[in-house]
Formats: C-alpha cells, sequence, structure tokens
C-alpha cells in the first residue's frame, strides 16, 4: 500500500533543526561502492549526489528526537509514517512501502555469556535498526543495538566495496546478512547451554535449578520475537520489483532467508526442548521431594517407639508394673535398641532409608 508524502513545514532557522553529533553517527555519499573523500551532513550530502547524479547516500542516526527527524524528512521527503516508525522503539521486523521510499525494520540479537558483566539473568540482548530505503540514499537509525556491529560492515565495505554496487538496496542487503548471521552464532552457543541444561537434569543425584531453565526459555522467547516474524518482511522484499530493489540484491536475500528460516527453526527446536526440561525438572523435584518425606517419615516412626516408652514409664504412678525392678531401666534401653535396630534394617530394605 502507497500514499503520499508528507509536506513537513520548513522552519525558519534551519540550522536550529539540524541533527546533533549524538543522533547523527556518520554519513557518507557511495559512488560504485567507494566512499568520497570529504565531510558531509545529510543536506550537503544529498546535494553531492543531486549533482553527480550518481551514487548514494548513507545517513546512519542513534536515536534521533523528534525534531531531527523532521529536518531529515524535509530534505528527503520522507512519509509521517516513516518518522513515526523512526521514533517508535522495539518494533516488530516488517516492511512498510510508500510512493518513492520504503521502511524495513530488523532486530538485532546477541548473545552475552557469563562473565560479560551483563544482569546474570539476560543472557540475550535485543536492539532494533529501521532502514530507510530510497533511490539514492540509506537511511540507517539504530536504537539499542551495538554500534560495533555496524563499525564492522563499514570495514567490510571498505575492503568490499563491490558489496554496495547495487546502491542503498545493497547495503540493506549487507546489513541484513550481517545480523542474520550473528542469529545463527547466537544459536549455535545457545545450543550448547541447552545440551548441558539436560545434561544436568538428567543426571543423578543432581539438583536441579529450575529457575535458570525458565530464565533461559524466557530469554529464547525474547530471541523468537526478533527473529520469527522477518520472515514475512524478507519475502516481501523479495517480492519487489523495480529500481529499490534490484534483481540482483533479490537473489541475496533469498540466501539470507535461509538462514533466517535455520535460525528461527532452532530456536523454535530450543523453546521447546526446554518446555520438555521444564515437564521433567518439575516430576523430578516432585520425586526428590516424595523421596525426602519418606526419609522423614522414617526416621519419625524410628523415633517413636523409644518416645512412647520414655513417655510411658516417665509418669508418676506408684503402682506400676516393672516400676522397682532392679533392672529395669537397662531392659527398657534394650528393648528401644532392638526395636530401632529393626526398622532401621527394614525401612533400609525397602529404601526409605
Amino acid at each position: 500500500m502507497s500514499s503520499s508524502p508528507r509536506q513537513v513545514p520548513r522552519p525558519n532557522r534551519r540550522k536550529a533543526i539540524q541533527p546533533s553529533p549524538d543522533a547523527m553517527r556518520d554519513c557518507g555519499v557511495y559512488v560504485d561502492g567507494h566512499r568520497l573523500e570529504g565531510t558531509f551532513d545529510h543536506r550537503s550530502a544529498l546535494e553531492e549526489v543531486r549533482n553527480r547524479g550518481e551514487g548514494f547516500v548513507w545517513l546512519s542516526l542513534s536515536r534521533p528526537d523528534e525534531v531531527q527527524m523532521d529536518a531529515i524528512a524535509e530534505e528527503y521527503g520522507l512519509h509521517e509514517l516513516t518518522v513515526e516508525d523512526a521514533l517508535t522503539h522495539r518494533q516488530r521486523p516488517k516492511v512498510e512501502i510508500h510512493d518513492d521510499h520504503l521502511v524495513f525494520v530488523i532486530r538485532s540479537v546477541h548473545y552475552m555469556p557469563e562473565g560479560t558483566g551483563w544482569d546474570e539473568n539476560e543472557k540475550i540482548s535485543t536492539g532494533q535498526l529501521l532502514m530507510v530505503l530510497g533511490r539514492n540514499y540509506i537511511i540507517t537509525i539504530r536504537m539499542g543495538m551495538d554500534r560495533a556491529r555496524l563499525s564492522l560492515l563499514g570495514e567490510r565495505v571498505a575492503e568490499e566495496p563491490e558489496l554496495i554496487q547495487p546502491g542503498p538496496a545493497g547495503v540493506l542487503w549487507a546489513i541484513t546478512d550481517l545480523m542474520v548471521d550473528d542469529y545463527l552464532r547466537t544459536v549455535q552457543q545457545l545450543e550448547d547451554l541447552v545440551e548441558d541444561m539436560e545434561d544436568e537434569v538428567f543426571e543423578p543425584g543432581y539438583v536441579t535449578d529450575i529457575e535458570d531453565i525458565y530464565i533461559l526459555k524466557r530469554e529464547i522467547l525474547e530471541m523468537r520475537h526478533a527473529i520469527d516474524p522477518l520472515t514475512t518482511a524478507l519475502r516481501t522484499l523479495m517480492g519487489m520489483r523495480g529500481q529499490l530493489m534490484p534483481k540482483a540484491v533479490r537473489r541475496y536475500l533469498q540466501d539470507v532467508l535461509d538462514h533466517q528460516l535455520v535460525a528461527a527453526d532452532m530456536a523454535q527446536g530450543f523453546d521447546e526442548r526446554l518446555s520438555a526440561l521444564i515437564d521433567a525438572a518439575a516430576v523430578k523435584i516432585q520425586l526428590q521431594q516424595n523421596t525426602d518425606m519418606r526419609t522423614i517419615s522414617a526416621y519419625a516412626a524410628i523415633l517413636a517407639v523409644p518416645t512412647a516408652l520414655a513417655g510411658i514409664y516417665g509418669m508418676n504412678f506408684d503402682n506400676m508394673p516393672e516400676l522397682h525392678w532392679e533392672y529395669g531401666y537397662f531392659i527398657v534401653l534394650g528393648v528401644m535398641a532392638v526395636v530401632v535396630a529393626f526398622l532401621v534394617w527394614l525401612l533400609r530394605r525397602n529404601k526409605w532409608l
């Protein structure tokens, strides 16, 4: 579904709404995959591309505010819904197509092993990257995503400029490919973690901490929310025709989709395995509790006999049988010892102790 661009009113003082250095992380002009020398802002970069009649702008932003996005929307002719998406956090992966540009949202997934200084209950962190793709520009907007990942892509592009020769769509593919590779790397790390938990749960005598399983299951569910909807978004991009999504890029996206489906299937498998593991751990805990109760009951039965004898002969009556026996005390102790020994033998034989 397409819609016409919003006419953003131009302010009187244009410099007042320049994106701040904190928001605008980088802005470059690329021709034939190579970055032009020089420093550009969002306006001068677009003018350079228009004057040359070739190349494209790659504008990288981090958490821009409404005023900053309005300045960019004014210059690039972005739809008001695009500005709204750029300011919204924690969106599902999606594609929205407008007249002369599209919006593509993808979520990053990063596994954090122990000892990295993060909360031990947070094993997976997710972020958001929104890409606005036009004929001669691409705008990437990070929200909660590690900047090092895009920096790594920049280094890769510098070494292999042919990656982005298809233009802005080539940048979109390269970024998506990089992030889906992170998905595969994360599920491979999680596979070892899930297998370790399975070994612990089914190890005889091991005391299972079911809370750890719940925490990992919650983290994998968060990962699935980030990965699963990307399938539909990638298929939408692959079904596009026209300048925004060249045929060569659509073929590359097919390979990305294959990797994404592998990661999504593995994450779903982990979710199901952890559900079964929770059930197994709960049964194991219940059996352990039953064993503990049997042991407690066994000790209570053993102590009941000497307690009863001591209670009977502790009553203060003059006319009690055997009360004045010379060896009565020793006989009672002997009876207690024999009964206790018999009960211990019987309970161990029945595996209550």
